[in-house]
Formats: structure tokens, C-alpha cells, sequence
């Protein structure tokens, strides 16, 4: 272990290794946060459930077009550079709102404000991860290719650590501090990241050749002689300007002239660079073999209608589960998610995706199943205690839902073509995100139809039994995914 790391600090560099782990241990540290999120919405400013989830399925919106975030960091360049630039607005962005909840009492107390505030949050947090992402790649494409495995693992190392820490110390925080206090405490770690984005040095953006740019200049130079009538014309306006040698106005006018000239062959660069990329990304997309199983995921998720929210405020109001138990809950779907990668990658790699993708159904479905047995109480009638249940669905949950991810993250791989891995994979995390944020807005608007509210929970069964039917319904959409892909070779 000790001369695996070294290998990865010779070949990547202490301060690039310790970005990575910093900016992915953030991102699962985030449930820290986010905890005490849930119970400002809930307790004081007292929103109903359906409102709580459209809360948050706004402020995740970000996180669904995270290849716009990519795009223009590789096509505008800051001060000559793609990457840390972003990098630093992006930690700021990340910072900012819980600095402002946590001194604020006017901006956490307002729903449309703490939206708002959760919104830009998510969106620095979003381009982090995009712009690390893209650091990554560039990091191994550098003649370290040997170790792009190795260096991903760390990546996801540390959110899990980030995840687990974020868990446990969130349910213990929420039982001893106050919520604005726990804000203010986050805010250690976006910043601890700014002051780390300084010590990664990056080659500049203009190093690279530009052709655009050099052709541009020479241009330039070279239409001086035929541009005599342009100037003609332009002679005169110059006159009218204050008095100045004629000398010395003359090198100020080409001056001039040749600055606005440079600069709007930067923006054309700039533009025509976003529109080829934006361009090539459609293409991309638009083949049938991309297209079709992208489009199954995202139906996936907006047919399925997310209820979570709705279960955190029946777990606390009527099973009267505290935040440590909560926390140690979301612990145990950490170690779920970590068991569904193990299980997957050791047994269920040869089975085709359809095969996959439909048990990882049946499972979910069976998951829901358990939360309406909880619901119906009928879990007492057997000596199962609420506590016992809840571990147990929220590990068996989220290791279902990584065995649905599993395939997902595989086939997206498998189906990225050379020269835009990058942001295309970002495109297919974002239809994955944007369909769990409609999944989100259907679980509210369902908990609204059905009426059920804080304190008001005599349809929550009906809304799980509608939760679990349109759980077979993506089944129905399964002949979009290759029929004979599986997880080690390709269809």
C-alpha cells in the first residue's frame, strides 16, 4: 500500500494527489451538511414534504449539465488557463453560501433564499467535479496511463472515507450543535480547497499552439498594405479626437486598432471553439447506439417517482428516528454501495445489461416493498424492531441502486468515442443526474396529489404501492439497451 502511494505521488505529484482527495473526500463529506439541510427545511421553516423535495430537486439542478461546466473550460481559457481558474471559481462558489447561511439568519430562514443559495452551492460543487475530472485525465494522459485505474480508485476512496465521515459526524452534529453552526463548520473544507488550488501549478493554456491566433496576427500583418482604404475612411474621426502629434496619434490608432483586432479574433476563437464542441458533442449523441441507452436511463429515472424525502420526514415524525441514528443509517448505505461494486465486478460481470438491469429492478422494487411493510407496521407483528428496518433498507437500497449504476457507468465507457471522452461522459452523468432531479419533482408532485404532508400520512401506502408499479415500467423500455453487452465485452 505504502509504495503503491509513493508511485502515485512520484508520478502525479504530492499537491495534485492531495487535490483529488481533498475535492472528492468533500464531495461525500457533503452529507455533513445536507443532514442539517433536511431538518432547516422540516423543522424550522416547517415546509411539507412535497415542498422539501421540490427544494432540492431545484438547488440539484446544476449537477444535470455538467458538460456545459467542461466546454467552456476547455474553449475559454482565464488568464491562459482551462483548468484552475475554474477551479478556484468554482470553490468559491462552493463556499460562499454556507458562509452566508451560517451568518445569516434572514437567508436561511427564507425558503426561496436557502434555494437559491443551495442552487449556487451545487453549482460550484458541480464544476469542481467536472474540472477535477478533466485535471485527471489530462494528469494520465501525460505519459501515466499505467495509472489511470490506480488514481480513479483513489478518487473514489476518498468520497467513500468523505461519506462515511460525512454521515457519522453529521447525525452527532445535528444531536449537539446548532444548524448554522454546522454550516459555518463546512465551510472548512471548500475553503482548505481554495488555499490547496494554489499549490497545483498548471501549464498555461497559451503555451499550447494556436493556431487560430498566430494565423490571426500574421493576417494582420499581412493586410496592412491593402487596408489603405479602411484608414482613409477612419482618418477623419481622428482628427475630431483630442489634439495629439500626428506621430504619436497614428501609433495609437494602429495600436488600438491591432488590440481590437487581437481581441475579437480571441472571441471568434472562443466562439468557434464552443460551437465545434457543442456541435461534435451532438453528433455524438445523436447515434443510435448512444442515443438508445441513454434515453433508457433517463426514462429509468423520471418514471420512477423519488419518495425520499417524503420517508425522512415519516422516519423522524412518525417512527421518532433521531439525526445519529440517521446518520448511522446513511453509514450502512455507504457499506451497501461499497458490497453492490464488490458483488457486481466479481459475479454479475458476465451477465448481460438487460439481465442486470431488470433484477436491479426487481430489487428496487423489493426495497419499496420493505418501506410499505414499515409503513403498515407490519414489521412489529414479527419482532422486527423500526431500527433494524431501516438499516436494512437503506443498505440493501443503496446496494441495488449501485448495481444499477454499475452497468450504467460500464456502458457509458464502452460507448464514449475517442477525442471526447471526457465531456460526453459528463453529458451521460448529466442525464443521470437530470433524471434522478425529475424523478424528484414527480416524487413531490405525487406526495402533493396524494396529500400527504408533515403530520398527514394516511396515503403514504398508496404512494409507495405507486412508487413500486412504475418501477417495472423502464422493464417495458429494455430493448433499448444492447442486447448482448455485458460487463467485460463489448456488443
Amino acid at each position: 500500500m505504502i509504495h503503491w502511494l509513493k508511485q502515485l505521488r512520484s508520478a502525479f505529484g504530492v499537491a495534485f494527489l492531495w487535490l483529488v482527495c481533498l475535492i472528492y473526500f468533500t464531495q461525500g463529506f457533503r452529507s455533513f451538511v445536507w443532514t442539517a439541510v433536511s431538518y432547516q427545511l422540516k423543522d424550522r421553516l416547517q415546509l411539507s414534504p412535497s415542498a422539501s423535495q421540490f427544494v432540492f430537486s431545484v438547488a440539484f439542478f446544476p449537477w444535470s449539465v455538467k458538460p456545459l461546466y467542461g466546454i467552456i473550460s476547455d474553449c475559454i481559457p482565464i488568464g491562459g488557463k482551462k483548468r484552475t481558474p475554474y477551479l478556484v471559481l468554482s470553490t468559491v462558489l462552493s463556499l460562499v453560501p454556507w458562509l452566508l447561511l451560517g451568518l445569516d439568519s434572514t437567508s436561511r430562514s427564507s425558503s426561496l433564499y436557502l434555494m437559491i443559495f443551495l442552487t449556487i452551492q451545487n453549482l460550484g460543487s458541480a464544476m469542481a467535479d467536472v474540472v477535477i475530472d478533466a485535471m485527471i485525465a489530462e494528469a494520465v494522459r501525460l505519459e501515466k496511463a499505467s495509472f489511470a485505474g490506480d488514481l480513479q480508485s483513489v478518487s473514489w476512496f476518498a468520497m467513500a472515507v468523505g461519506g462515511v465521515c460525512g454521515s457519522l459526524l453529521g447525525g452527532y452534529a445535528l444531536s449537539n450543535l446548532k444548524i448554522e453552526t454546522i454550516f459555518l463548520l463546512f465551510t472548512v473544507l471548500p475553503a482548505l480547497q481554495l488555499l490547496s488550488c494554489a499549490l497545483v501549478e498548471e501549464i498555461p493554456a497559451n503555451n499550447e499552439p494556436l493556431p487560430e491566433l498566430l494565423d490571426s496576427d500574421e493576417f494582420e500583418e499581412k493586410s496592412k498594405l491593402s487596408n489603405d482604404n479602411y484608414r482613409d475612411t477612419n482618418k477623419s474621426s481622428t482628427r475630431r479626437r483630442k489634439g495629439q502629434k500626428k506621430g504619436k496619434k497614428g501609433a495609437s490608432n494602429g495600436k488600438s486598432e491591432k488590440q481590437k483586432k487581437q481581441s475579437k479574433s480571441l472571441a471568434s476563437q472562443w466562439f468557434q471553439s464552443l460551437k465545434a464542441a457543442t456541435f461534435g458533442l451532438g453528433r455524438a449523441f445523436k447515434q443510435p447506439i448512444i442515443l438508445r441507452p441513454m434515453a433508457w436511463f433517463f426514462i429509468a429515472h423520471i418514471t420512477v417517482p423519488n419518495l425520499s424525502t417524503v420517508m425522512f420526514y415519516y422516519q423522524t415524525e412518525v417512527l421518532q428516528l433521531d439525526a445519529a441514528f440517521l446518520g448511522t443509517a446513511r453509514v450502512v448505505g455507504w457499506l451497501g454501495l461499497m458490497f453492490g461494486t464488490f458483488i457486481y465486478n466479481r459475479y454479475l460481470q458476465d451477465m448481460t445489461l438487460r439481465k442486470s438491469l431488470l433484477f436491479a429492478h426487481i430489487g428496487l422494487s423489493i426495497t419499496i416493498l420493505l418501506d410499505m411493510v414499515l409503513v403498515s407496521r407490519a414489521n412489529g407483528g414479527y419482532g422486527v424492531s423500526d431500527k433494524t428496518m431501516v438499516l436494512f433498507g437503506s443498505a440493501l437500497g443503496d446496494a441495488i441502486n449501485q448495481l444499477k449504476f454499475m452497468p450504467f457507468l460500464i456502458l457509458s465507457g464502452r460507448l464514449c468515442p475517442p477525442g471526447i471522452e471526457g465531456t460526453l461522459f459528463a453529458l451521460f452523468m448529466s442525464i443521470n443526474n437530470l433524471g434522478n432531479t425529475v424523478g424528484s419533482f414527480m416524487g413531490a408532485g405525487l406526495a402533493s396529489l396524494l396529500g400527504i404532508s408533515s403530520g398527514s400520512f394516511e396515503n403514504m401506502f398508496m404512494g409507495l404501492a405507486i412508487q413500486v408499479f412504475c418501477t417495472y415500467i423502464p422493464v417495458l423500455f429494455l430493448f433499448l439497451i444492447p442486447k448482448e453487452a455485458t460487463g467485460v465485452s463489448a456488443s
